[in-house]
């Protein structure tokens, strides 16, 4: 495994760089394919840290991979962009060492722009609103409810805008959402969204882990007017995990994704401010939560599964 962390990649012209997220970087192999490229950055409160968290591209990638094939079997009709692991031929001999089980290969689709994020357990940015509203993104829900209490009548459908690099996503309704998307398509995705939950948190549970909420993202097919799962999947970045193990209502969790990192910049009143150069030690312990976090839902060491990969 990898001990200095890839905050950027250069394809030397190989292919094209189509687009550059806070994470990913996207290139293009051909006018239907995109190969994604998850770097080791790592974004707080919509801000990129100046350094990064060695092996963490790797993780999500690998991680995103274990979660498209579970969940594709666990829902037959689902569709996902996921092709392959394997790098397009017309990367160099000498570029290839960095890329490997950090990209993967999608297919290309119209990009719903919302984030679908589903909420179990009452936390964050809901608990926050919860308290001052009784509300959850304007929806009323069954209460009294504690911190991090599962909410009475199962998982919400939370939707939030998908915002432009530099600027803040926004909680809004899902009437809002259905306006952005457009009726026809925002029930579609409720459903398959809650649908996608649900079996990742009844295997999660199983596995020693909650998830207490997910962010997924859509494409939509134009051939076949299909809704197709894009993006990463139910990793330490998109995803709250608790441990089964310490968790209790009315508190809040251990977590085994970026809490901890959130948790360091709002008590250093850094929440939001730019060029922030995370501490070796936040590094580290980043680094092995989110490591724990994959071994725990994979079953696996992930230096294990690289080892097979070689």
């Amino acid at each position: 495994m990898e001990t200095t962390a890839v905050t950027k990649t250069d394809l030397a012209g190989d292919l094209p760089l189509v687009a550059q997220g806070k994470v990913r970087d996207l290139y293009a192999v051909d006018d239907q394919t995109l190969l994604f490229v998850a770097t080791d950055r790592i974004s707080a409160y919509d801000v990129i840290m100046e350094n990064g968290i060695p092996n963490k591209g790797i993780l999500l990638t690998l991680l995103s991979e274990f979660w498209f094939s579970y969940l594709s079997s666990a829902i037959p009709t689902l569709r996902t962009h996921f092709v392959s692991l394997a790098l397009p031929s017309t990367i160099a001999p000498n570029m290839r060492w960095n890329l490997q089980n950090r990209s993967m290969q999608v297919r290309k689709f119209q990009i719903f722009p919302i984030e679908a994020i589903v909420r179990g357990y009452i936390t964050g940015s809901a608990w926050k609103e919860y308290q001052e509203k009784g509300t959850v993104h304007g929806m009323k829900v069954n209460g009294p409810l504690q911190e991090s209490e599962a909410f009475r009548n199962g998982p919400i459908y939370t939707p939030s805008t998908k915002a432009e690099a530099g600027k803040n996503d926004e909680n809004i309704h899902p009437d809002q959402a259905a306006a952005i998307v457009g009726e026809k398509y925002a029930k579609r995705i409720e459903e398959l969204a809650l649908s996608l939950y649900r079996t990742a948190r009844d295997y999660g549970l199983e596995h020693g882990i909650i998830i207490a909420d997910t962010k997924f993202e859509f494409g939509l097919d134009t051939q076949s007017d299909e809704i197709v799962l894009v993006d990463e999947v139910l990793t330490p970045d998109s995803s709250r995990f608790w441990p089964v193990s310490s968790y209790k209502v009315g508190e809040t969790p251990e977590s085994f994704d970026k809490q901890y990192l959130r948790t360091y910049l709002t008590s250093n009143r850094l929440k939001g401010k730019p060029d922030i150069v995370m501490p070796e030690e936040i590094v580290s312990n980043t680094e092995s939560k989110y490591q724990e976090a994959f071994e725990k839902l994979v079953g696996r060491k992930l230096g294990e599964v690289l080892q097979e990969k070689r």
